[in-house]
């Protein structure tokens, strides 16, 4: 809550100033229009609709829609652990973290320390549409997008009515209450939601394996947003926007309680002037505290083995990006990205019986920097588009450091070193369409993410087994190639297949090294059937396969199917 006031309160003063004329032109509240290119990537896009009336009012269901979309574990943002929320495509997971990356109006929504996505937090009525693009490498947006990108825009006045309220009930004890506020004022708007559920959850075991320590996995979450959006210039808008949110949930055991809570906001300028241009700020203040426990082998006791009791992170960026004056037929882009994350996690461990013997504190920061060009070309029926990218990344202040809680002496003490480095990245694409009905596409690309604190730092364990981190981790690096083609044989109807082929170098993953019963590094003893794993870079993941959508209308009815052949190693 450090950061809800004062942004709360620099929101105010651009009420008068959207209390002009009311006759003068309107602002939208999005963003700058997508560059003709973008459908050499073969994007699909979710629709306002879809999105306000899925019967779950989750995000991540509704982005099932899209095959190839998945995330470390398959329930939703109800039932499971908030750091296995992260995201991927085309079968390029693995790991906890995302490998896609998820924007809303611009700015990242993975957490800053573990990478994850705050589901929970995003409510997919108050969302104007999604782009799903597979693939597509970096491109304008950033490092992190090795798998994709997922692009949301928030919904401005022309898609929200001036107030909205919803309120149910279900089985299970679920309860969900949300309401929100849309006014014109001027010539710009303000939007307001708040959105709280609760439910006793489901039990997360088979029946016939539960025993008397199992229990539902219960769960309550709430979040508000504001967003207001006012005329500035004769074609220069001011968008800002906060979002508070906690959500807490119990994972199926007494001492298995967990909690994510934070504070977002930012401030966007949009120029649609013949100087195009995107003017982006954000900071984002996020912690988290989860608790673990060993089980017994006849689930009617449980023993708890680590407490992750505080995490917080902060994570602060920018984007400015301008499209400068060309000829007819082109649209040039130019510009340059930053994002700093820092976050530390404290958490209790090593119980032998009579409580946690042992504290540790682990973290660090990571840097990046990236300069980017685009250029898209229109020559009647074929469009061309070609964008590099360089990178600056940085990984310092990493430390680990142990002590005993009894005595205060240090076990471990460690500081890594400082990495940094730059890397190149470039995406191009061609798209033709050869009669109005028709299109075809293909492109290449490459793209890089940087280890996330959480897979660099921080140790931890699950039941018995128990899994170092890795301070000398790599970069993840994409290359990609595709081809497609789009018929809509009808103004209803879309046909799309898209076929590819992605290597992701250096994919991080828990790789096992050892098994119990004995000690190793970082995490210390582990008992007979426990394993010992560790982060490492593997050599890559190669995943190859095809991709399918259909989507028709027909009168107030839609129809969509979406299909995902791939062969991943």
């Amino acid at each position: 809550m450090r950061l809800f006031l004062p942004v709360a309160l620099a929101m105010i003063p651009v009420a008068p100033a959207l209390a002009q004329d009311a006759g003068m032109v309107v602002v939208t509240g999005h963003g700058l229009t997508a560059p003709p290119g973008t459908a050499a990537y073969g994007s699909v896009v979710i629709d306002r609709d879809r999105l306000a009336h899925d019967a779950s009012g989750r995000l991540e269901d509704v982005l099932r829609d899209v095959a190839g979309f998945q995330q470390f574990r398959r329930t939703d943002s109800r039932a499971a652990n908030p750091t296995s929320q992260g995201v991927t495509l085309r079968a390029l997971g693995g790991n906890a973290s995302s490998r896609a990356l998820v924007l809303l109006d611009g700015v990242p929504q993975d957490d800053p320390f573990a990478g994850y996505i705050p589901f929970s937090a995003l409510d997919p009525g108050r969302l104007a549409s999604v782009r799903v693009t597979r693939g597509g490498g970096v491109g304008p947006f950033g490092a992190g997008a090795v798998a994709g990108t997922i692009e949301l825009e928030s919904a401005g006045a022309d898609e929200l009515t001036a107030a909205t309220g919803r309120g149910l009930y279900g089985s299970r004890g679920s309860s969900e209450l949300a309401v929100g506020v849309a006014p014109r004022l001027g010539e710009g708007f303000a939007t307001l939601s708040g959105r709280w559920d609760r439910g006793d959850g489901y039990f997360i075991v088979p029946a016939e394996q539960r025993g008397a320590i199992d229990r539902r996995a219960r769960y309550e979450a709430w979040s508000f947003g504001g967003r207001a959006v006012t005329r500035i210039g004769p074609a220069h808008e001011l968008q800002t926007r906060v979002l508070v949110f906690d959500d807490r949930r119990l994972r199926g055991q007494p001492g298995t309680e967990n909690d994510s809570r934070g504070t977002d906001a930012s401030v966007r300028v949009i120029g649609r002037g013949r100087w195009g241009m995107d003017l982006l700020g954000y900071v984002q203040d996020r912690n988290f505290r989860s608790a673990f426990v060993a089980t017994a082998p006849d689930r009617a006791s449980n023993t708890p083995s680590l407490y992750q009791f505080k995490t917080p992170s902060l994570g602060i960026g920018g984007k400015f990006e301008l499209r400068p004056p060309t000829d007819r037929g082109n649209l040039l882009r130019l510009g340059v990205d930053a994002r700093y994350t820092q976050g530390r996690t404290n958490q209790l461990l090593r119980n032998q019986g009579a409580g946690f013997t042992r504290l540790r504190r682990a973290g660090g920061e990571n840097r990046t920097t990236g300069v980017f060009v685009e250029d898209d070309l229109t020559l009647g029926r074929l469009t061309l588009t070609v964008g590099a990218r360089a990178d600056r990344w940085e990984i310092n202040s990493g430390s680990l450091v142990e002590r005993d809680l009894a005595s205060g002496a240090v076990t471990q003490d460690a500081v890594y070193a400082d990495r940094a480095g730059w890397h190149g990245s470039y995406r191009g694409g061609v798209l033709w369409a050869p009669t109005d009905v028709l299109s075809l596409r293909a492109a290449g690309y490459t793209g890089l993410r940087v280890p996330t604190l959480n897979e660099l730092y921080r140790p931890f364990r699950v039941g018995a087994d128990a899994t170092a981190a890795n301070a000398a981790l790599g970069l993840e690096r994409l290359r990609g190639v595709e081809g497609g083609i789009d018929v809509h044989p009808l103004s209803t109807l879309r046909l799309s297949v898209t076929g590819f082929y992605n290597e992701l170098e250096g994919a991080i993953a828990n790789v096992t090294v050892g098994t119990g019963p004995g000690v190793f590094p970082q995490v210390g003893f582990v008992a007979a059937g426990g394993r010992f794993s560790q982060r490492q870079n593997l050599g890559a993941i190669r995943v190859s396969g095809i991709e399918a959508t259909a989507q028709a209308r027909y009168g107030a009815m839609r129809f969509q199917a979406s299909y995902a052949l791939t062969d991943a190693r």
